[in-house]
């Protein structure tokens, strides 16, 4: 199994599920950096002080490549990889490269995740289940996309900012021009950005993602994503009674919190059939 970094795995959590990581690219400037080699503490110091914000850019074929030719030394006779929604970067498409250029010695299927963060994270996760179960890797790769299709992504941000000046904001353009007061809800929804309901206040904004929880019906896997946020504790202890254990709880990544922008606060899950 493959995935990128903008699926925000905790790094414990791919390393039990054999599940490789191939990092996206961040850049301040001149200065060039993987995925991953700051802290998040660092990561958003240096965010904030910065004029503008990072250029994020996805992982060139070679790297998914050498990912995918290192598993095939392992033993691998095929490989499924899961990224990033191909509609917000082409990580999707830098993977789909690699494949044709290894399509000699190993298959390997590309599986648009249509999510970002723990939104691919539990698809990829999920794939690797089936696959340490025994399942070959096309129908890893289909469960994948069924996966994919029951994956819900919503989040609080603290300002729309980071989204417009990435130019990432898509659908939620329309939430631009709203009160500073105001909490913006968002939705990852078939690989896009779109706008939720505007809430007063965090807390309401909060107790909104919970009650999107409940009417989405069963689960079967959840993740509770963020940047730094100081009331992350406050959505764990409302999502855990009302989804399967264990809940996962992790940290956005660079990528994902340069758009997303610091103290961001998110909620994935997959749907139960």
């Amino acid at each position: 199994m493959v995935t990128d970094s903008a699926a925000d795995l905790p790094p414990a959590l791919a390393a039990r599920h054999g599940i490789t990581v191939v990092p996206l690219v961040l850049r301040f400037g001149d200065d060039e950096l993987d995925d991953g080699v700051l802290s998040e503490e660092a990561f958003l110091r240096r965010m904030e002080a910065s004029p503008v914000l990072p250029e994020t850019s996805s992982p060139p074929p070679g790297r998914f490549e050498a990912a995918f030719r290192r598993l095939a030394t392992e033993g691998a006779s095929g490989v499924v990889c899961v990224t990033l929604s191909g509609d917000l970067s082409g990580t999707c498409r830098s993977a789909e490269v690699a494949a044709r250029a290894v399509a000699r010695d190993l298959p390997v299927h590309v599986v648009d995740s249509r999510s970002v963060s723990m939104g691919c994270g539990l698809t990829a996760i999920g794939a690797a289940e089936a696959a340490a179960s025994g399942a070959g890797a096309e129908e890893v790769a289909l469960l994948a996309a069924d996966l994919a299709a029951r994956t819900r992504l919503w989040a609080v941000l603290d300002t729309l900012e980071n989204l417009r000046k990435g130019g990432r904001i898509g659908g939620a353009r329309a939430l631009l021009g709203s009160v500073l007061s105001v909490k913006p809800v968002i939705e990852v929804r078939d690989g896009h950005v779109v706008a939720g309901e505007r809430q007063r206040t965090r807390a309401r904004a909060i107790a909104h993602l919970v009650d999107l929880l409940r009417a989405a019906g069963a689960v079967e896997r959840a993740a509770v994503l963020h940047a730094a946020a100081p009331d992350v504790d406050l959505l764990v202890d409302q999502v855990a009674p009302l989804v399967p254990a264990p809940l996962t709880v992790g940290h956005l990544g660079a990528v994902i919190a340069t758009h997303a922008g610091p103290r961001s606060l998110g909620l994935a899950v997959q749907l139960a059939r």
